[in-house]
């Protein structure tokens, strides 16, 4: 149970990771290390992380149409835990 749920935390850590690339890639004018200076200047890690975790609906619909529940629990607790590192990103970065 333990295992299948890590093994959901870092599937969605990765489509996290991905979809926050595709949107860099996609959406900038610029090239991606330029576009991350800028997202640091602008203080908008936060709202980029947020995007990235959309990807996360598509592995955790995945995982409840393969009947892994203990896996789609994993993606939602990854999913919880960049809710709250948003969080924390917005209060801190004022």
């Amino acid at each position: 149970m333990k295992k299948e749920m890590l093994i959901g935390f870092l599937v969605a850590l990765i489509a996290t990771s991905f979809g926050c690339y595709i949107f860099i890639e996609f959406f900038s004018n610029f090239g991606f290390y330029k576009s991350l200076e800028l997202i640091k200047e602008g203080n908008l890690e936060g709202k980029v992380l947020m995007l990235g975790a959309l990807a996360n609906f598509f592995v955790f619909f995945g995982f409840l149409k393969k009947k892994q529940i203990y896996r789609a629990r994993g993606v939602l607790l990854e999913t919880f835990f960049i809710a709250f590192l948003v969080l924390f990103l917005n209060i801190f970065s004022k």
